[in-house]
């Protein structure tokens, strides 16, 4: 992880007083910030360091603590607290620290394009039901995370593969073909995605009936599965697909089309986007060359059925089948063939990053370790990015029983209720209906955005549409809010913003807010190194905490001493720019006013 300024700062003072006290040789630094009831800025741990100084941690930190103050003038004090040395830094130093943020163009962000190429797949859908609340976690996950590694100075590249072959789509084509045949989204005038999906409904409870009606015949369960007319239709129209048949590939093309346009929609009012998309109907012959390749090197083996095989024992693991024995491929060898095509593809790629929810993870498992036996090196730097379903207070999710919370209605809810929330506020007045409208989209979407991400992602989550557009708390509208408030007191400053004093005595909440702000590099390094959104969000959170601390404390504006003025007008302009940038990570807009 990527050091503060203050602490490579102080770490370089402490290095060179260890080499000063004759020191050649000693152990690591550890630095970490002061905890909130002791008087200072960063800590330095003493214990380590006792056996050096043939001193208990405590005479360690007084002895240092006097060297150092002698030695480095910009350091304003020290305590020690058992082995803990808590250093206090000048006014003079925060407002030079200040004065670096001010600047710096595009503070906490690396060099664009410095860093390795990374490639992040999220989303991929089936083409047999519209978005719902699971892929808004995936989505808003995978993008974030691409647009945290760019902060931080990666190129990266953002994709997905669709599931745009198999029975699921056979299934909605079947029940379409049935009842269907007059109706397109243009007629029933509703997004494509909801009318394919609304097939795939209507398939499982026809399909459902039949079994009923088979079982009451004297059928088992098993028999009346696979004798019911309903999968019957849509085994054989997979068949007719697979071999190439023009009406039923026209037909899967079409309803096809009608999904990707709802998706296309959809997407858009998330806020994501792909640089590439890839299709399961392009890659699911993909791998079966390197299967048989790694059977002839002796890496995979074949049984006698002619199924091809991986031994996972020795990591721990079971048997693996690659091939099945009439040669077509699964899952897992079309995924060994997109990872190796992808990286082919791009020369210079340093990992994939796969956003999948944690039911996969085996999958994975087996998927890095097969990629490895095959040579790859590049596979042990690949990652899933496993993360816990949505719950609702309702229960679990079921898609082809149609009670999932569909995406686009769940948008268009919070939608209306931010504009519910925001009009009781009344303070819209002077604004027009397109900045009301605008206004409203960026606070529900907002809401929806931070409150799925600010939740560590491998955690299983439930989602409270009520709590997560409260004004108070951990949410975005409360960051929002108080972004809007800096936006307001920047603009009824009136004077001409000039350089910073350095000679100022600073209250401790100004020095707070600094110290708040220096860490924003370091969250991104961080928040990128474990691919994980919710350090940027609860960050942004306590920044906004820290901000109304100094609001309520100090008056900004009404202040005689000019210098102070300025200092403070820098001081809430760089909170707002971190506020913004740390909330673009997120997806999420910030409001001017609100």
């Amino acid at each position: 992880m990527i050091e503060t300024r203050l602490e490579s700062h102080l770490k370089n003072s402490f290095l060179a007083l260890l080499q000063d006290l004759g020191h050649a040789e000693f152990p690591e630094l550890s630095f970490q910030k002061t905890r909130k009831e002791f008087d200072g800025e960063l800590t330095l741990v003493t214990f380590p360091l006792t056996k050096l100084f043939g001193k208990g941690p405590e005479q360690v930190g007084e002895l240092l603590g006097e060297a150092i103050l002698a030695k480095d003038k910009s350091i304003d004090s020290f305590n020690v607290i058992k082995g803990f040395l808590n250093i206090k830094m000048k006014n003079s130093f925060w407002a030079e620290e200040l004065n670096f943020m001010v600047n710096t163009e595009n503070f906490g962000h690396g060099s664009p394009n410095s860093l390795p190429l990374m490639m992040v797949e999220y989303s991929s859908p089936n083409t047999n039901k519209p978005l719902h609340l699971g892929h808004l976690r995936n989505n808003f996950l995978g993008w974030s995370i691409a647009e945290i590694l760019k902060a931080r100075g990666h190129k990266v590249k953002k994709v997905q593969i669709i599931n745009d072959r198999g029975i699921h789509i056979c299934k909605s084509m079947q029940a379409w073909l049935k009842d269907g045949k007059e109706q397109s989204p243009e007629s029933m005038g509703v997004k494509g995605d909801k009318l394919v999906g609304y097939f795939y409904v209507q398939f499982d409870k026809a399909y459902k009936q039949e079994i009923s009606e088979l079982i009451a015949a004297g059928k088992s369960e098993d028999e009346a599965k696979e004798e019911a007319p309903s999968m019957i239709d849509a085994r054989q129209l997979l068949l007719q697909w697979e071999a190439g048949e023009k009406e039923v590939q026209s037909l899967w093309a079409k309803m096809n089309s009608w999904v990707y346009d709802g998706f296309e929609n959809t997407y858009t009012r998330m806020g994501v986007d792909f640089d590439k998309n890839y299709y399961e109907s392009e890659t699911y012959l993909l791998g079966r060359d390197m299967v048989m390749k790694g059977v002839k090197n002796g890496v995979f083996y074949q049984k006698e059925d002619g199924s091809v095989w991986v031994d996972l024992e020795p990591h721990g693991m079971d048997q693996k089948i690659l091939l099945r024995s009439d040669g077509t491929a699964v899952y897992m060898t079309q995924d060994i063939g997109t990872a190796i095509m992808r990286f082919e593809e791009n020369p210079g790629l340093a990992s994939q990053i796969y956003t999948v929810g944690n039911e996969q993870d085996y999958h994975f498992k087996v998927l890095f370790l097969t990629l490895g036996i095959l040579g790859y090196e590049w596979a042990k730097d690949c990652y899933h990015l496993s993360y816990g379903m949505v719950d609702l207070p309702t229960g679990k999710m079921k898609s082809r029983e149609g009670t999932v919370v569909d995406a686009d209605d769940l948008m268009e809810e919070m939608v209306k209720t931010a504009g519910v929330k925001t009009e009781e506020l009344g303070k819209l007045e002077g604004m027009s209906e397109h900045e009301r409208t605008d206004l409203f989209e960026m606070i529900g979407l907002g809401a929806l955005k931070y409150f799925l991400l600010k939740v560590d992602p491998k955690k299983r989550m439930l989602f409270d549409p009520e709590e997560s557009i409260d004004l108070q708390g951990n949410t975005a509208p409360f960051i929002q809010y108080s972004h809007a408030r800096i936006k307001s007191i920047l603009s009824r400053f009136e004077g001409k913003l000039g350089a910073l004093k350095t000679d100022l005595n600073l209250h401790d909440s100004e020095r707070n807010l600094i110290l708040a702000l220096s860490f924003f590099p370091q969250v991104i390094d961080e928040a990128a190194n474990k691919y994980d959104p919710s350090s940027i969000a609860n960050y942004t959170y306590d920044l906004v905490r820290t901000f109304n601390q100094l609001y309520q404390q100090v008056p900004i504006l009404k202040e005689s001493e000019d210098g102070l003025i300025q200092m403070r007008i820098h001081l809430i302009q760089t909170t707002a720019g971190v506020i913004e940038r740390g909330m673009r990570l997120l997806g999420i807009q910030v409001p001017d006013r609100m």
